[in-house]
């Protein structure tokens, strides 16, 4: 079955996607952006900068980090990162079973 993806272009410039959504599903279950960076392959700077984009994008924190140190630092998310998680998540369920009907016909005229 063709898969759905959405990319959701905000005013401002803004933009909401899998990517951003899939890094922050992982810095909930792996408890820390740089584990979330290594599990989805990419580097503590460039997750750290898609978390800081999203905090500017929605004018509030999406994570709450502890730094580092004798005891560790950690990050879990915040209300508005379980939010845009929630949020984007029905988006896609909306989506797909709309289009679902779409979907087969394309996967039925790919077949062919």
């Amino acid at each position: 079955m063709p898969r759905l993806s959405i990319k959701i272009s905000l005013d401002g410039g803004g933009k909401l996607g899998p990517g951003k959504i899939a890094l922050l599903e992982a810095v909930d279950s792996e408890g820390s952006i740089s584990a979330a960076g290594r599990k989805l392959g990419m580097s503590y700077r460039r997750a750290w900068d898609l978390i800081q984009d999203l905090n500017t994008v929605f004018g509030q924190p999406v994570l709450e980090v502890a730094i580092g140190g004798k005891q560790g630092g950690g990050a879990m998310l915040a209300p508005a990162g379980r939010r845009l998680i929630d949020l984007y998540r029905q988006i896609e369920t909306t989506a797909y079973d709309l289009c679902a009907d779409g979907l087969k016909d394309l996967e039925n005229l790919a077949a062919r």
